[in-house]
């Protein structure tokens, strides 16, 4: 009898099996946002006159761009399976106790800003050894943050001024230098604002960090399954109270902005804005249940969002309607960001 001899054919893995261009970019979790970027550009740029133009696009990234950086910090969080309903009266937290060191204390503007950072990095570690300890929803334990921040902005504000706001602070040491950092404009006559390099900046850090480090192979596994990722030895504590702490830091980055282009603070700034930061990161592609997502898709949704703020007015429309548009853009996000996972997901297998 006959012994064949001859070598079996190689079966296929799967993993190295290749994967299509368009398969690949249906994977990314921005590819749904750019796609709503290019039709809303489209669609504003149709309907008005200056939209398309460089100061129509200076309008619309100043819009963008404070959002912007908060939506990529939030996107990291989103990604790491948390929220934080706080970092909106953060803004006005932040801008106030700026306000409050340099008119109220004297101190230089450029000492004031690393103290703020600092106080708004343990309002993040609190929040997050509160949700690591008691095993509380982040969303809980971040919603009495916000109202004890909002209850105090209202009520020190009151107290220490009479009114419910800072006033005087480019009469301060160090204000016009740090103003040129943070707050000023370039590329006259159409005047950019210099928060959008700022924006650009955290963008391309974050995308650094969840891309290219191990910190950022962390946070994807702790927004995962943080079991799993605990058992392989992920921190999983010490890598979401960081989060929690960048978060509060990009709140205070962006009211120490807002109070050197105003040149005043409002107890009440930021309060609602959380919503719109988590809106963008989600429009960018992030998952609510954590473990997915990407700092240019939140950027992507931010500009989106920023887009419609500017073309609202630029149509000539009553700025009610940007309510409408907010929650047409969300739930439309989340379809196409679902279907499109989905699509991928059936390509893969």
């Amino acid at each position: 009898m006959a012994v064949d001899t001859s070598t079996p054919a190689p079966t296929e893995d799967e993993r190295s099996a290749q994967v299509s261009i368009g398969t690949r970019l249906l994977q990314r979790p921005e590819i749904g946002a750019l796609m709503g970027a290019v039709l809303v550009f489209a669609f504003f740029t149709l309907i008005t006159d200056q939209f398309g133009s460089l100061a129509g696009a200076a309008r619309w990234t100043d819009f963008a761009a404070t959002l912007g950086i908060m939506a990529v910090a939030v996107s990291m969080l989103m990604i790491g399976g948390e929220f934080d309903l706080s970092a909106g009266v953060m803004v006005g937290s932040s801008g106030l106790v700026f306000g409050f060191l340099i008119t109220e204390l004297g101190l230089n503007a450029w000492l004031a800003i690393p103290v703020v950072l600092a106080l708004a990095a343990v309002v993040g570690m609190a929040n997050g050894l509160l949700v690591m300890r008691t095993g509380l929803p982040s969303f809980i334990v971040t919603l009495g943050t916000f109202f004890v921040l909002r209850g105090a902005n209202a009520g020190v504000t009151l107290l220490l001024t009479g009114t419910v706001r800072v006033d005087g602070l480019p009469a301060a040491d160090g204000f016009s230098s740090a103003e040129m950092v943070f707050a000023s404009t370039f590329g006259a006559p159409y005047n950019f604002r210099v928060t959008v390099l700022w924006w650009i900046l955290a963008a391309a850090v974050a995308t650094w960090v969840l891309t290219r480090t191990r910190i950022g192979n962390w946070i994807y596994a702790v927004g995962g399954d943080a079991n799993a990722a605990r058992n392989v030895g992920v921190p999983v504590a010490a890598t979401k109270i960081g989060l929690f702490m960048t978060t509060a830091m990009a709140g205070a980055l962006v009211g120490i902005m807002t109070a050197l282009r105003l040149g005043s603070v409002q107890a009440n700034e930021g309060v609602g804005r959380e919503f719109e930061f988590i809106i963008a990161a989600v429009v960018g592609g992030c998952l609510l249940t954590g473990g997915f997502g990407s700092a240019v898709g939140a950027s992507i949704g931010a500009l989106i969002m920023g887009m419609a703020l500017a073309g609202i007015p630029f149509a000539g429309w009553d700025s009610n309607w940007r309510f409408l548009f907010l929650g047409v853009i969300l739930l439309l996000a989340v379809l196409v960001n679902n279907a499109v996972r989905k699509r991928a997901e059936g390509a893969r297998r």
